[in-house]
């Protein structure tokens, strides 16, 4: 791009959050800098977000649950699988940052990549399948027909890993939402210029507005919100800060929202059913 005086200038990229369907800056007007990486070289701007940035979103995924909860299983996995779809017209896009902001090599990166498409078209394949593998046909010594289904928690938060690895972050996602919860993601510093990719294929993907939400920011700031927010169902803490999970599970008590960390395999059917609820029926049969 060539500058006012003829010498290429390169821009710096300005990566907003990602609430209620839209691109928006911080209210609080922090933003913090995301370089190449092993350099000083700025890459991007990113929003550094509030506390109200935080209970915004929070709103917003309370207001999408019902309705994304309401869809029909099939049409969450028809989501799920062209978000795999726009994922991979930006394969190069994604690449190209895993390199340049996190050091990846050419292999490592494509490989990351991937696993994260995995995980969309895994995920895509369980939103119709999960209920039948979790629920169950119950005995009972009555003229009553037992049976036990699941249910979405309702609002989730995620705080991503310090140590960012994208096809962990997107897994989790995933089955986080396939069954029915809204999504608020908090990602750090490190692998946070991911946020604008990943935004753009949530916005083209047919997801309703509120479901995925994405905030840039801290830990440390932003963590007592997402423990203390009585609309927050429950939380998943990637990190691996012993004295943020005991904080968190300290002020989850409050509201009983279950506190979950990140699981050893990213893809299974295990990591959906930790959000989801097990509701028992009792129906009258006979005369």
């Amino acid at each position: 791009m060539s500058g006012l005086t003829g010498a290429g200038l390169a821009v710096p990229k300005t990566i907003k959050l990602f609430i209620d369907g839209a691109f928006v800056r911080t209210e609080s007007g922090r933003s913090f800098p995301v370089f190449e990486a092993k350099s000083k070289k700025l890459y991007a701007n990113l929003c550094q977000a509030s506390r109200k940035d935080l209970r915004n979103a929070v709103t917003a995924a309370q207001a999408a649950q019902s309705g994304w909860a309401g869809r029909s299983a099939y049409n969450r996995s028809q989501i799920l699988y062209r978000m795999a779809e726009m994922a991979e017209s930006k394969r190069a896009e994604f690449v190209e940052l895993l390199k340049t902001t996190l050091g990846y090599d050419e292999s490592s990166s494509q490989a990351v990549f991937d696993r994260t498409l995995d995980s969309f078209v895994y995920y895509a394949g369980f939103a119709d399948k999960y209920q039948q593998l979790a629920g169950s046909e119950n005995p009972v010594s009555s003229p009553h027909y037992n049976f036990t289904c699941s249910e979405p928690v309702g609002v989730v938060g995620l705080i991503a890993s310090e140590s960012f690895q994208l096809d962990r972050l997107v897994a989790q996602m995933c089955a986080v939402i396939c069954s029915g919860n809204s999504l608020v993601v908090l990602m750090e510093e490190e692998g946070a210029a991911l946020l604008g990719p990943l935004s753009e294929v949530f916005a083209t993907s047919d997801l309703p507005k509120g479901v995925i939400n994405l905030l840039s920011g801290y830990t440390e700031e932003l963590s007592p919100i997402f423990g203390d927010h009585m609309e927050i169902q429950s939380l998943c803490y990637q990190g691996t800060d012993n004295q943020v999970l005991a904080k968190l599970r300290e002020a989850a008590a409050e509201n009983m929202k279950r506190v979950a960390t990140s699981p050893e395999d990213n893809l299974g059917l295990e990591n959906i059913l930790r959000f989801v609820e097990f509701k028992t029926v009792w129906h009258p049969v006979g005369s």
